[in-house]
């Protein structure tokens, strides 16, 4: 028998609202009067006026313009890392360093990329994606100004930390974004939509990076990401909606002032025709009151922190780690391994990079189909009716295995490509052959992470921007490990053994992806039961006092 489930994850609390007169909950409307019962969905950063039944207010072409202008600011963020690839032995040769050392330069980066967003997660899961959005712009804007006028190394080392924490924030609050518009029955083609220009950025970055270097220097690369992310700065300022639900529910609460844009005056006009004029100065004074002191909550990592080491998300995001750390260490030996092997330029070096590029962007392109298409084989499976824009109760629902099946085979095709493709560098085979090996790597790595992260999301729906720091933080302080140890690694045992060692990372950690396919539904029912009971006794209290 087919049933048709339209709930949240917070079904409970949807039913409770549902008890309630539809007239007592308008917080929006001609009178301008706030009930006692909408004050308090106020506080929970709902609005009683917003549909129960929609689970996003935008229309399909704000949430595609939304996602598209989020995926244009995480672009900074494989941008910014890669672009820097073609130049660093020109850069160690001209700050008299060794490839080492510039290497180091690389690890701290990705040190301070996995670091930054447990801070800015918690800030945008509570004060807005749109603010946070600017402000990681800013902070990198400022620090690549910098780069680009400094000529030592103990400046290039700090700027590129304060570099990596303005872009890597970007690529969390864009998947934040996806989040809050889209259910995960549909979440999959977003993803990948939102993913195409930052998938871009492993194809061009190496290219333009090289270009730039070899005809005017390394400090062009900054000069370029500085124009390139003050246009990206100015389509946010404009473009981007806020999108949080701690702060606009599902989009139909009028943000504060500070956080429009040209998006909200569409939303305005269609909230205006439902539910009737509204003055946002009187009528939703006590929201705004409520949201005030939401938003006067410092930001702290440690909840990105408790993230990674639970066992919902833990597991996962010890796999993600492996896969990554791969692909850093291969990432890592590409500038110096291929200029001493084929005697390669900077230009020549960046081209390198074009087949591991395109790999990426046709996986962003491809895979969101595949996963939708998984989550409904098993909705179909189980005679559960979907339906666009309402969300679903996925306590039941085979969610680890929908998304996990996606992408195993991905990671074992990686896995052996990753191993075949040092030992055809220590034989100096032709050049074609890690070219080929380089594309399929570029697009199963990306396939496998990014399908890893659908999941890693649908978990933690309610906090999406803390469980990408908790994702961001993990892989990146993995790849710094990877990167920083491959080439005294490559010196001490060889290229093929090296990596040897680095494919069979996430070969012999696929046994927690099982534990993950059979323990996942167990640990949401047991995770879904603890918080009703919170929230009953929290209930219970409010009730005697």
């Amino acid at each position: 028998m087919s049933q048709q489930v339209c709930t949240s994850d917070d079904a409970e609390e949807r039913q409770t609202r549902h008890d309630v007169d539809s007239d007592a909950l308008s917080t929006r409307g001609p009178g301008g009067e706030q009930s006692h019962t909408a004050q308090h969905a106020s506080e929970e950063g709902l609005s009683g006026h917003q549909c129960d039944d929609e689970y996003s207010f935008f229309t399909t072409g704000e949430k595609r313009l939304a996602a598209l202008c989020g995926g244009l600011a995480a672009l900074m963020s494989p941008m910014a890392s890669q672009i820097y690839y073609p130049s660093l032995n020109e850069i160690a040769r001209d700050l008299h360093v060794s490839n080492e050392e510039v290497n180091l330069t690389m690890t701290m980066y990705l040190i301070m990329q996995g670091l930054a967003p447990s801070f800015v997660s918690d800030l945008s899961d509570n004060r807005g994606r749109r603010p946070t959005y600017l402000a990681c712009l800013f902070l990198f804007m400022g620090a690549t100004l910098g780069l680009a006028l400094q000529n030592s190394y103990a400046a290039l080392m700090v700027l590129r930390c304060l570099q990596a924490g303005g872009s890597s924030s970007t690529v969390v609050l864009a998947n934040a974004v996806v989040a809050d518009m889209i259910t995960s029955q549909e979440r999959g083609a977003y993803v990948g939509y939102m993913s195409i220009p930052p998938q871009a950025g492993p194809t061009l970055a190496p290219i333009i990076g090289g270009l730039l270097g070899q005809f005017w220097g390394w400090h062009s690369v900054f000069w370029f990401l500085l124009v390139l992310s003050s246009l990206v700065f100015i389509v946010t300022l404009f473009f981007l909606p806020e999108t949080c639900r701690n702060v606009v529910g599902n989009g139909s609460i009028a943000p504060p002032a500070v956080l429009r844009c040209l998006t909200n005056r569409q939303v305005d006009k269609r909230v205006g025709e439902r539910y009737g004029a509204f003055d946002v100065l009187t009528a939703q004074k006590e929201e705004l009151a409520a949201r005030r002191a939401r938003m006067s909550k410092m930001p702290s990592p440690w909840t990105t922190f408790r993230i990674a080491i639970e066992r919902q998300a833990g597991f996962t995001l010890f796999f993600i780690t492996m896969i990554y750390s791969s692909y850093s260490a291969l990432i890592a030996l590409i500038p110096s391994r291929f200029g001493e092997v084929y005697g390669f330029n900077q230009i020549q070096i960046g081209l390198t990079y074009i087949p591991f590029g395109v790999g990426s962007l046709l996986g962003a392109v491809t895979r969101g189909t595949t996963i939708d298409a998984r989550f409904r084989h098993h909705a179909k499976r189980l005679g559960v009716e979907l339906q666009n824009n309402r969300d679903m109760d996925l306590s039941e629902f085979p969610l680890e295995r929908a998304r996990i099946e996606v992408a195993v085979p991905f990671v074992v095709l990686a896995s052996a490509c990753i191993m075949a493709f040092g030992w055809l560098l220590q034989a100096r085979v032709h050049l074609a052959g890690p070219l080929i090996l380089l594309f399929v790597i570029g697009y199963c790595v990306n396939a496998s992470i990014n399908t890893l992260l659908v999941l890693l999301v649908d978990i933690h729906q309610k906090q999406a921007g803390r469980a990408m720091a908790a994702s961001n933080l993990c892989r990146c302080w993995g790849g710094a490990g990877a990167s920083s140890a491959v080439l005294p690694m490559i010196n001490a045992i060889g290229m093929g053994w090296t990596m040897i060692v680095f494919g069979l990372l996430p070969i012999v950690s696929g046994p927690v992806l099982y534990y993950i396919v059979t323990k996942g539904p167990e640990w949401r029912r047991q995770t879904r039961e603890k918080q009703m009971g919170e929230k009953a006794a929290a209930a219970a209290a409010a009730g005697s006092a």
